[in-house]
């Protein structure tokens, strides 16, 4: 199978959108994601796909922590900007949370350890101990990305 087909069969499975960030040396760094997923009640585990050639690898091995951003369906312009698709990442005003770069507004902020990597192909699984948990009273509906679009609750 070639792929482009892998992808488009992928890209049948909606997800929400999330950014992931961190800080070294007092400098931020994100990156829009999708492939984001809870693993464990107890612990509180959450994962989180990244690829190896992503300029935020490097980053999470280094910081051991990282900070998930749930964006809501007003934040799309936000997700494409961490996913290099417009600029303006290099400005960004990132709010704090646990001493850890995120999204302001997002829908929910998770502060995580890194607890273990998991090597997968051309990605490592970060697994993130969530320490501390920020759910905005706002209310808001998820960005969804389907079939290579991002997608909007009605």
């Amino acid at each position: 199978m070639d792929d482009l087909l892998f992808r488009q069969a992928m890209g049948t499975f909606s997800t929400g959108v999330t950014v992931i960030s961190t800080e070294v040396d007092a400098k931020t760094h994100g990156m829009t994601a999708n492939a984001f997923m809870s693993v464990s009640l107890d612990p509180k585990l959450v994962a989180v796909s990244v690829d190896h050639q992503a300029s935020i690898y490097e980053e999470i091995r280094t910081a051991r922590r990282y900070a998930v951003s749930i964006l809501d369906d007003s934040q799309e312009e936000i997700s494409k900007t961490f996913a290099n698709q417009i600029r303006g990442k290099e400005q960004f005003a990132f709010a704090t949370f646990r001493d850890l770069p995120v999204i302001p507004d997002a829908l929910v902020h998770l502060a995580c350890d890194v607890v273990q990597e998991i090597a997968a192909g051309d990605h490592t699984i970060f697994i993130g101990e969530v320490k501390d948990i920020e759910v905005n009273e706002e209310e808001g509906r998820p960005l969804l990305y389907y079939r290579g679009a991002y997608q909007a609750l009605q």
